[in-house]
């Protein structure tokens, strides 16, 4: 039954979710379309960066819209990234209010 519900959490560590459920009698399952987004877009710029960095490596240059849209995807991921905390940092503070 603990495994079930480990799975259910998306956890793998036993002891982890035992204190998590000691301490705090349940387990938050994020689902966060914004923060799927910022792992997407994360692997995007990884990937053009390493393109990137082969072109600049085999022509001996950097072209503006790379650099461009580099930036673009960069600021896209920061925006999403401070959803994505704004959402764990209200979490934090429902959790903390329902503890008083």
């Amino acid at each position: 039954m603990i495994h079930d519900r480990m799975k259910e959490a998306g956890v793998q560590n036993m002891s982890a979710y035992i204190r998590k459920m000691a301490i705090n009698g349940y387990v938050i399952i994020p689902e966060w379309p914004d923060l799927n987004r910022v792992i997407s877009l994360h692997a995007r710029i990884s990937n053009n960066l390493n393109q990137y960095a082969k072109k600049a490596n085999e022509t001996g240059k950097l072209y503006e819209e790379d650099i461009a849209e580099i930036k673009m995807m960069n600021n896209e991921q920061t925006e999403l990234l401070k959803k994505a905390l704004e959402a764990v940092i209200h979490l934090y503070e429902e959790d903390s209010k329902k503890r008083k």
